[in-house]
């Protein structure tokens, strides 16, 4: 399993000036959306808190890596497995670090090539990653995103 990590300065600089354009946008947005007793403006969804480096994503890692030992210790079917978790403190995208992590596998000695993969994501460049592994039993999960979704639900703004 792998996260995003912290990117590279230029990208950085470029994820900073498109998350200062939402967050602008989000604000104009919600400019006529009233205020309640606390000053929030009710349920609306700053997607910025779930970038690498934040508060958010430090707490997703230490979660899913409780779920894991969890799963281990508790699960019978969990036992034998090996799960191997880079998370948001490890620099790099997080597909490439799961590429990384098959390109040195392949290099052991004991490597099985029948070995299954899959790997889970919204990038469009996760179908070239995958195809060039070269791996014969390699699957990836992408979610169906309805783009007529219900305008009447009261978290959307646009």
């Amino acid at each position: 399993m792998a996260s995003d990590g912290v990117a590279p300065r230029a990208k950085l600089n470029q994820q900073r000036s498109r998350r200062f354009r939402s967050a602008r946008d989000l604000a104009e947005a919600t400019k006529d959306v009233p205020k309640d007793q606390d000053g929030n403006k009710g349920d609306v969804f700053d997607s910025n808190c779930i970038t690498p480096g934040t508060e958010f994503l430090a707490k997703v890692s230490r979660t899913i890596q409780y779920f894991i030992r969890k799963k281990i210790k508790e699960d019978p079917l969990w036992h034998g497995l090996t799960v191997i978790f880079s998370g948001h403190d490890v620099p790099g995208e997080g597909e490439h670090k799961i590429m990384q992590h098959i390109r040195e596998m392949r290099n052991q000695p004991t490597y099985q090539p029948n070995t299954r993969h899959c790997i889970y994501g919204q990038d469009a460049d996760l179908i070239m990653l995958g195809l060039v592994t070269h791996e014969p039993h390699f699957t990836i999960l992408r979610e169906v995103i309805d783009f007529n979704f219900n305008f009447n639900n009261k978290n959307s703004l646009k």
